[in-house]
């Protein structure tokens, strides 16, 4: 009985097992193999066979405690103000509407001087000074002080006893420094951002044919509204005022403030004079390419053009026409308007400098000695 039981049993698992590999289901082609694949590759020679890693330090003080951000806002943020503007524009048809913009400001003086970007007021017909308590103050249009070149203005309310900021030593800073910015961001009120210093002596194209010069670059995020407010140190001093971001797809926004070692001067040139003298030549500028080239048939295919030589300015007296194609200034090749602009401004006024330029297909040489930049 027992082997009646058992052996269906053996064949039913015989049967099994036959269909299985009778099947093919899995088919092996060739014997499977555990020698390596040869890679004829040589290995390079020992750098160092005695060389080990260095060892590890233990410190206790390896961390050190971050900044206190919420100390330099409470010391900063009452000398901080809102500004906001209204600009009459004109649409399709020639209609006249008004559109509002937002920016920032900070305090210099107790007696109501702030300073801001131009960029902020330019064309505003209608100023708005709001402080950190909330009082609200209107700023004569026409008593704006301003500078385009450098993206500064100067801005007075009627006030008195305001609490001004400190100005630190922007050449004190070193990349890695710890900064905040504070402003108007997206017009919704004061508030602050914490970053570093990312790169000093930073040069920026801000719009065609106007560069600023001496940026701090920073890591703070720095949104529309900004503009004007200051960068700040960890003692609470303005090292800067944020003037710029670029912020492109793909990569991380960057702030830039313009330093206080360049803006300090023209600040106190706008609040003595209302205006910034530099060196002037009286001269109107194109930067050659080929469209010049062609049109002006000219014998060189780098430098700047004189569109526009004033009657009795220091270009004039130096015997300088329209058409000429600056090259070099002061030793200093020109190939574009931004370097010309640049060599000039870092020149003094009443000193001689030798310019090189093209009139046709020779080449001269002249002297010419800026003056004053006339009164605007």
């Amino acid at each position: 009985m027992k082997k009646n039981k058992i052996i269906p049993g053996i064949l039913a698992v015989i049967l099994a097992l036959s269909l299985v590999f009778g099947q093919g289901c899995i088919t092996f082609t060739s014997p499977l193999s555990t020698t390596p694949v040869s890679t004829n590759v040589t290995a390079p020679p020992p750098i160092n066979p005695s060389w080990t890693p260095p060892a590890s330090i233990v410190t206790t003080n390896q961390i050190k405690e971050l900044p206190s951000i919420a100390d330099v806002v409470a010391l900063v943020k009452p000398s901080v103000v809102a500004i906001n503007t209204q600009v009459v524009s004109y649409d399709f048809f020639n209609r006249p509407y008004t559109q509002e913009g937002a920016g920032s400001g900070w305090i210099i003086d107790s007696a109501g001087i702030i300073v801001t970007n131009n960029h902020v007021v330019e064309g505003a017909n209608s100023i708005t000074v709001t402080l950190d308590n909330g009082a609200s103050y209107t700023a004569v249009v026409s008593g704006v002080a301003t500078d385009t070149l450098n993206d500064l203005a100067i801005l007075k309310i009627n006030a008195g006893n305001l609490p001004a900021l400190k100005v630190g030593d922007s050449k004190a800073l070193r990349v890695g420094d710890w900064v905040v910015a504070i402003g108007n961001a997206l017009g919704q009120g004061i508030r602050a951002t914490e970053g570093i210093v990312s790169r000093e002596g930073v040069s920026l194209d801000v719009d065609q044919g106007e560069t600023l010069y001496d940026l701090i670059e920073t890591s703070a995020a720095i949104n529309p509204g900004n503009s004007g407010g200051p960068l700040v140190n960890l003692a609470g001093e303005v090292i800067g005022i944020t003037s710029a971001k670029v912020a492109q797809i793909g990569v991380e926004g960057m702030g830039y403030a313009i330093s206080t070692e360049s803006a300090t001067p023209i600040i106190q040139e706008l609040v003595n004079k209302g205006y910034v003298t530099r060196p002037w030549l009286g001269v109107g500028l194109y930067t050659v390419d080929q469209l010049a080239i062609r049109q002006l048939d000219l014998a060189v295919d780098s430098g700047v053009v004189l569109v526009e030589i004033v009657p009795g300015s220091p270009a004039d007296r130096a015997g300088l026409q329209r058409g000429d194609v600056v090259v070099e200034i002061d030793g200093q090749a020109v190939t574009e308007v931004q370097e010309f602009t640049r060599i000039l401004h870092a020149s003094e006024i009443g000193q001689p400098l030798e310019v090189k330029y093209w009139r046709g297909s020779t080449e001269y040489t002249t002297t010419v000695t800026p003056a004053q930049s006339p009164q605007p």
